[in-house]
């Protein structure tokens, strides 16, 4: 087969990393395709993957920007389309449903957060696609009784223990894994959807790190400019050694949904603080459902302050939230070979999920 994988996100490629070698050692061409994002860029370059970027020179962020990107994205992917003749269409953009629809080449769809959580995004690429691939606890709106459904989060494509376990040397590039230490996340909250979303501002970033330092080494990772009084702790880090820097930290607080789930799936407790708590299905199940971790909202802030508080003094919170992961990976799939097979066996591998959906439990 020829595989287009469309990667729109730095989470994208850790989500299709794995099912992308095993494509190309079974055999298959796998053609990645980028938009300019954060430090996506540098992941590829840093695992040594070819791809072409679409939109090197980006967007702005105003709505006629978001408008006009879309436009130039679309019209290139047909282009590229029309040159490469890929089998089949991947990832999470909107493009590749409108394209894939025109040119009559299949789309999988993957996505993972709520079609009210994302409206636009849904709207636009969900009635083009040719099939719709969610977690179960993901609900994609109308058209959500013909998506098909799995056991499992995007994050378990990369850190499930299959595929990922935690070095103590790759830490102790940066610093020592032996002191207690904690991660802070400043996310830039910028995109379409984000509008109107609140996080950690200056004041709160200044509470949580008074209550914090008796307790161990501060490290801040931002997507925003930071204040000169936070300099100090920010910490640059190859991005791909982030995860094992994440796994050895005793708590996460930040405003990302990714890297809070991250967290949660390494069984590092997370607090995350923003205006989607409550509205995303996969974080929902993971806080509420395994209590790997805690959405607190922005006018809850002395409930954020308690929370952080309540985790610092957890008795064996270490065993604790281990067990609790366990029980999680117990009753989840590995994602990263569900997908490689997923898209490897299309059509006939949704047919299948569909007429038995235990037929995923063999991954």
């Amino acid at each position: 087969m020829k595989i287009l994988v469309y990667l729109g996100h730095p989470a994208h490629f850790h989500l299709y990393k794995i099912a992308i070698k095993n494509w190309q050692e079974s055999g298959n061409e796998v053609l990645i395709l980028i938009k300019k994002k954060d430090i996506l860029e540098d992941l590829l370059k840093h695992a040594g993957l070819p791809y072409f970027n679409i939109l090197s020179e980006g967007r702005k962020d105003s709505k006629v920007g978001i408008m006009i990107g879309l436009l130039k994205r679309a019209y290139r992917l047909w282009v590229f389309c029309l040159i490469h003749k890929p089998d089949i269409l991947t990832g999470t953009s909107v493009e590749n449903s409108f394209v894939g629809k025109l040119l009559k080449i299949p789309v999988v769809n993957v996505n993972e957060d709520d079609a009210a959580v994302v409206p636009l995004y849904a709207k636009l690429s969900y009635p083009t696609a040719t099939t719709i691939l969610n977690p179960r606890v993901c609900d994609s709106g109308k058209w959500d009784s013909g998506a098909v459904k799995y056991e499992s989060y995007h994050e378990l494509a990369y850190l499930h223990p299959n595929h990922f376990v935690p070095d103590a040397k790759v830490v102790e590039q940066y610093f020592s894994a032996d002191k207690p230490y904690f991660i802070i996340r400043f996310a830039k909250l910028n995109a379409h959807h984000d509008a109107g979303i609140q996080g950690i501002n200056n004041e709160i970033a200044r509470r949580i790190i008074s209550m914090l330092k008796p307790q161990g080494d501060i490290y801040i990772t931002s997507e925003r400019a930071l204040e000169p009084e936070f300099e100090p702790y920010r910490i640059k880090i190859n991005p791909l050694d982030m995860h094992h820097v994440m796994a050895f930290a005793q708590l996460y607080i930040g405003d990302s949904q990714t890297m809070a789930a991250e967290a949660g799936v390494l069984g590092v407790p997370f607090v995350r603080f923003n205006d989607f708590v409550g509205r995303i299905g996969y974080l929902k199940e993971l806080e509420d459902g395994y209590q790997l971790g805690y959405g607190v909202k922005t006018n809850e802030v002395e409930r954020l302050y308690q929370t952080v508080q309540e985790l610092i003094e957890m008795p064996n919170r270490q065993k604790v939230f281990s067990d609790r992961r366990m029980k999680m990976l117990s009753e989840k799939i590995d994602f990263a070979k569900f997908l490689a097979w997923f898209i490897e066996d299309y059509p006939q591998s949704a047919k299948t999920i569909k007429e038995n959906p235990k037929f995923q439990f063999n991954f």
